[in-house]
């Protein structure tokens, strides 16, 4: 193996993790032990003794901690520059396959009546021994369409919440998943994307109004639907409300133009708004579900699934399931007809990705002050500015009124930066030449930070990548995989387990 590598430093390298998460701590001689670092320095398209190539069209996926990959991606970086490489600095994700998983095991320790289901094509679940019994969650594409995350999802078991004929062809394009295992979430649906999605096999989908139903009776006559209501939402941090969700006093007229239609309803979904910081809004949702079940009853519909929709952020998680659960047992007390179901998004992917961003630019005063100067304002004096921005993987700040922080990965070529480290007040932008491109408009940071210096970002994966744009010609940041974490192997054999059945290649 070759000599690792270092950036140069003006101090030795402290490999250990000072992070606030407990990791292990590593040596420069532990970190050797692992071999990992060397297979940032050949194409990443070119698998080593450290990474497992799984499917053919898509990048290898590595092991070891994020965050000795976020370390080596950086020294990579240091040694494309030295080479004079276009975009050296580029910022990049790390993706760590275990915390989805890890995420999955706490789904089914909290929620285990949430219709326990495993999805899985018959040949292949002879082919997986991670999991035998799963329970069938509705994953929202729109809010992390990485292509692993799609097919660890889908060889866990998972449905897919789609809102668009996109979203389904990039679902069923996987392969081995049964269009079943969609519903066509989005109540406002164009007439082509009705009649698609029918062609395609999906029958459940959502409807709000009349306008629907008739589209629905004229595209795709068998479609089995669920009416959306209208619930409080003004506990998240995105409501849904303002568009989507008939509100119960409108719900027996569209109930009563379904059967009208000779059209099939077969249960109730609600959306409680995405980042859902109150789990109490459950306890009404889901009585008002319980209402409209039997308006369906005197309307002649016997409904079968309840939707309990998304919402679920991560620190709530255990507290808004045992709402949930207790509302269920209390309005549902008989659920041996009933598929009970979630659409969790954010929840299983936003731990998962971290982003390191190089610090392109630098604007400060030509005369610096003193470190121990007492602030004379609260005003940042120094902005930054980064190589990813909020048009593309920060635009999570946008769209879903995310407050990113950010902490220092290394720092005059070392990765290691003392508490005692002088801060100062800062702002950190992005780098086009748009004056919205903010990503954090006040954070303390150290004074000593340059240009070449890198920072991190945790809880990256949802709508990050999905919404990142290229505006002023600035690339997409590349994912690296690992699957380090514990509950790698399983990830690994759930992967390889729907690569042996042929699907996802």
């Amino acid at each position: 193996m070759s000599q690792t590598q270092l950036l140069p430093a003006l101090c030795p390298i402290d490999f250990s993790l000072s992070h606030k998460d407990s990791f292990p701590h590593y040596s420069e001689k532990a970190l050797n032990s692992f071999k990992i670092l060397d297979s940032f320095l050949v194409p990443s398209d070119q698998p080593t003794d450290e990474s497992v190539r799984i499917f053919p069209s898509l990048p290898p996926i590595h092991y070891g901690h994020p965050e000795i990959h976020l370390r080596a991606g950086i020294m990579r970086a240091s040694r494309l520059a030295e080479a004079q490489e276009p975009n050296a600095e580029k910022a990049f994700f790390v993706a760590d396959l275990s915390q989805v998983y890890r995420q999955h095991m706490r789904w089914k320790a909290s929620l285990p009546e949430i219709q326990p289901f495993y999805g899985a094509p018959p040949d292949l679940r002879k082919q997986i021994q991670v999991i035998l019994i799963a329970p069938l969650f509705f994953t929202a594409v729109k809010c992390n369409p990485d292509p692993y995350i799609l097919r660890l999802l889908a060889s866990l078991g998972a449905g897919f919440d789609c809102a668009s004929n996109g979203e389904i062809s990039q679902v069923l394009g996987v392969g081995g998943i049964d269009p079943a295992r969609i519903i066509f979430a989005n109540p406002c649906k164009a007439v082509s994307f009705i009649r698609s999605a029918g062609k395609a096999g999906v029958d459940t989908m959502t409807f709000d109004n009349a306008d629907e139903l008739y589209k629905i009776a004229r595209a795709h006559s068998s479609a089995k639907l669920v009416v959306r209501i209208l619930t409080d939402d003004s506990k998240s941090l995105c409501a849904f409300g303002i568009k989507f969700g008939a509100p119960l006093h409108t719900v027996p007229g569209l109930l009563g133009k379904a059967r009208e239609l000779g059209l099939n309803v077969v249960g109730v979904s609600f959306h409680v708004g995405s980042g859902c910081y109150d789990p109490s809004v459950y306890t009404d949702a889901i009585a008002r579900a319980r209402a409209v079940f039997d308006m369906g009853r005197e309307v002649g519909y016997t409904f079968n699934l309840l939707d309990v929709g998304g919402g679920f952020e991560d620190a709530l998680f255990e507290q808004a399931a045992a709402v949930i659960t207790k509302a269920i047992d209390q309005y549902f007390p008989d659920r041996s007809a009933l598929k009970i179901i979630a659409e969790p998004g954010r929840f299983y992917v936003s731990k998962a990705f971290k982003l390191a961003a190089n610090i392109i630019a630098r604007r400060a005063p030509l005369v610096e002050v003193s470190a121990t100067t007492p602030e004379v304002s609260d005003e940042p004096s120094v902005m930054y500015y980064i190589n990813d921005g909020v048009y593309g993987a920060f635009n999570c700040i946008l769209f879903d009124h995310q407050v990113i922080h950010p902490y220092v990965l290394s720092m005059d070529g070392s990765f290691h930066v003392p508490a005692s480290v002088p801060q100062k007040l800062s702002s950190v932008w992005g780098p086009t030449c748009d004056s919205i491109d903010c990503v954090s408009p006040k954070t303390t940071l150290p004074s000593a930070l340059q240009v070449g210096d890198w920072l991190g970002f945790d809880n990256m994966g949802a709508y990050t990548v999905c919404a990142a744009s290229q505006f002023n010609g600035f690339e997409l940041s590349n994912v690296i995989y690992t699957m380090g974490g514990a509950g790698g192997l399983e990830v690994q054999k759930a992967l390889a387990g729907l690569a042996a059945s042929g699907h996802g290649l």
